[in-house]
């Protein structure tokens, strides 16, 4: 390819893009710094090489205000009922008759 920059930005799923004439797949397995552990048979369109990520504990946080359960609470209380969640449905919809009065 004359200018693999021009395609980077096209590349929508892969394990690890190798880029230019002086960067084989074997390097990315041997020395250059990134995992030969890479999703085939198409799995990179929702999973990503092993990489430091793979073994780092992460938590998500959140805190909905009185605003944002009264705007998202119908659409959890439709999920979890479609869910058979019932106890799911029934954190929100009793929070949400509390302040519905």
């Amino acid at each position: 390819v004359g200018n693999e920059d021009d395609y980077l930005e096209q590349i929508m799923n892969a394990g690890s893009v190798f880029i230019g004439n002086y960067t084989p797949e074997s390097a990315g397995d041997y020395a250059s710094g990134t995992n030969h552990t890479l999703p085939t048979n198409g799995y990179a369109k929702q999973y990503s090489g092993v990489n430091l990520d793979s073994f780092m504990k992460s938590m998500t946080f959140q805190k909905i205000t009185t605003e944002g359960i009264l705007e998202i609470g119908k659409t959890i209380e439709i999920m979890a009922e479609a869910e058979g969640l019932q106890a799911h449905k029934n954190a929100v919809t009793l929070r949400l008759k509390q302040l519905k009065g």
